[in-house]
């Protein structure tokens, strides 16, 4: 029994299991992850001891598995490490000082041996799924949110990457296993409000967290000016509140902030650091790997873009797949800039991101174009992606900190299967946000009336209609996005309803590029990023779908 299809988080569970979830671990697996959990003693034996070094972790506020935690310096001396201090003063803000910065993520592999009953259900899952309300953790709670999850003013077990920048350059990594205690559990929303000066930041974690967020600026700094190829996307996503009898209250749109980046840097860097070195030991292991655009593909881009009047840079007549890379960097940018003075952030993301190749999991080194490095695998989360447990073994190997190298026959087969469970479990998850989204769409309507008028925003056309994400910043309950929009629901505004400009029923034709719909009265046109008003006509919660009609 599941529960009733009218309250959301009963729908969702059944999602979950129509897709063929588990919803559970089995008594063997749940029995030998709680056995191996109770072993602290054994597993933090003879590691670096860095739990007088101040650390802390920074994760969405309703996280509860924590893999990764940051320490920082300014380089200078540290006394309570034994070094020799040779500043003569605070540092302040210098962005040319060198800094170190620590990357710590939870020793998984110390608690699931390859082989291992754990290790294998955890290889057969390949990822968490995450969707409103639920959580299908690929490795059992008494390891992803106990033994292994970096929670403040405990010790864990952890494998660390030291970095020492100059600038947006490392100077020098370090890998080893290390015992670590975090002294705070920081959120995004929390460190965003240090950052804008409305909540102080307390020691012994305040300074840490000020040099670790001018490493990252440097860092990103650095990607902007020296990898011309890197591409300058922001993203959003929705969060979802539940009450307690799991109907949803609320969505909120989380747009990406400096607190954002500051992990997502630090977090590349290190990633870039670990695949560097297994590269050239030529340790086996699973890499992340984004292959450059098609010429072609980006050749039509510029026509998508041009034909909206979107600013782009001038094509190579013959374009080699390295120049291909190269401008879609520049694009991005020139897109960046543009939504910022003129929006339609989500409409120009999405064609971007069609544009692009998908990135896999291989054993073959070929570099990652979007970031626009040449090494590069996913290391900072093994609690929820094997890929990452991989790439933990396969360093540890490398650098001597114990176990074997990963074995290379069958790294082929395991890259193709780690890459088909990510997109089943981003598939489900995007459609479960769309159940979530009608639940909270059909609240909306029934406490305003069905007569309700939304603003959106044209962010797909085919044929048949227009895709519209639309809802209104007062709805979404957060700050505004750069480009005053926050779309909240999606829906289908079909041709079939659309009026032309002088509000009588028309014809329709799609554009050969594909982003503006033409009706047959002069100036009956519906281009990718307009700003359309709606009414919904239809909510169908169990599919995730919505019908509009024009608001007129």
């Amino acid at each position: 029994m599941l529960g009733r299809p009218d309250v959301a988080r009963d729908l969702i569970e059944g999602l979950l299991l129509d897709r063929g979830l588990g919803r559970g671990f089995a008594q063997d697996v749940e029995r030998e992850a709680r056995a191996v959990a109770k072993k602290t003693i054994e597993v933090t034996a003879g590691r670096r001891d860095l739990t007088g070094l101040p650390t802390f972790t920074i994760d969405p506020t309703s996280a509860r598995d924590f893999d990764d935690a940051i320490s920082a310096e300014r380089l200078g001396g540290d006394p309570a490490r034994g070094d020799d201090p040779t500043s003569e003063g605070p540092a302040g803000s210098d962005p040319t000082q060198p800094t170190r910065v620590w990357v710590h993520i939870a020793d998984v592999c110390a608690y699931v041996p390859e082989g291992s009953l754990v290790d294998l259900e955890a290889r057969r899952r390949g990822t968490s799924v995450y969707v409103p309300g639920a959580v299908e953790p690929m490795l059992p709670e008494a390891l992803s949110n106990g033994a292994c999850s970096l929670v403040p003013g405990v010790e864990r077990a952890a494998v660390t990457v030291e970095l020492e920048l100059h600038g947006a350059t490392v100077a020098k990594a370090a890998f080893y296993r290390s015992l670590i205690r975090s002294d705070e559990r920081l959120s995004y929303e929390r460190v965003d409000e240090i950052f804008a000066g409305r909540e102080r930041a307390r020691e012994p974690w305040a300074e840490p967290l000020a040099v670790a967020r001018e490493a990252a600026a440097a860092l990103e700094e650095g990607r902007r000016q020296g990898h011309s190829g890197a591409l300058t996307l922001d993203s959003s996503e929705p969060e979802f509140v539940f009450d307690d009898d799991g109907h949803v209250e609320e969505v909120l749109v989380r747009v990406q902030t400096e607190s954002h980046r500051l992990i997502e840097h630090l977090m590349i860097a290190a990633n870039e650091a670990v695949a560097r070195l297994l590269s050239e030991r030529g340790t086996p292991c699973l890499y992340r790997v984004h292959e450059r655009p098609e010429p072609e593909r980006v050749k039509r881009l510029v026509e998508q873009l041009s034909s909206l009047e979107v600013p782009t840079p001038p094509v190579p007549k013959n374009m080699s797949p390295s120049q291909a890379a190269e401008l879609m960097g520049k694009i991005s940018r020139l897109v960046e800039a543009h939504v910022s003075r003129a929006g339609a952030r989500a409409a120009l993301t999405s064609l971007l991101m069609r544009t692009l190749q998908r990135a896999v999991y291989s054993p073959k080194n070929s570099g990652h174009a979007g970031l626009g490095t040449a090494h590069y695998c996913h290391f900072t989360s093994p609690i929820r992606r094997y890929p990452d447990l991989v790439c933990h073994r396969a360093l540890l190997s490398a650098v001597g900190g114990g176990g074997s190298a990963p074995r290379a026959a069958g790294m082929g087969e395991l890259a193709e299967w780690t890459s088909d469970r990510e997109r089943a479990a981003m598939t489900i998850e995007r459609d479960a946000d769309d159940v979530a989204c009608c639940f909270a769409l059909e609240r909306v309507l029934y406490e305003r009336g069905f007569e309700q008028t939304f603003a959106g925003e044209v962010v797909g056309l085919i044929a048949a209609g227009a895709f519209i994400s639309f809802g209104s910043p007062a709805e979404a309950k957060d700050a505004p996005a750069a480009d005053g929009a926050l779309p909240v629901y999606r829906g289908m505004l079909p041709v079939r309803v659309m009026r032309g400009a002088g509000g009588e029923r028309e014809w329709w034709e799609l554009n050969e590029q594909g982003t503006i719909l033409h009706g047959e009265s002069p100036g009956s046109t519906l281009r990718l990023g307009d700003r359309i008003e709606v009414r919904v006509a239809r909510v169908d919660v169990a599919r995730g779908r919505v019908d509009l009609l024009p608001a007129g």
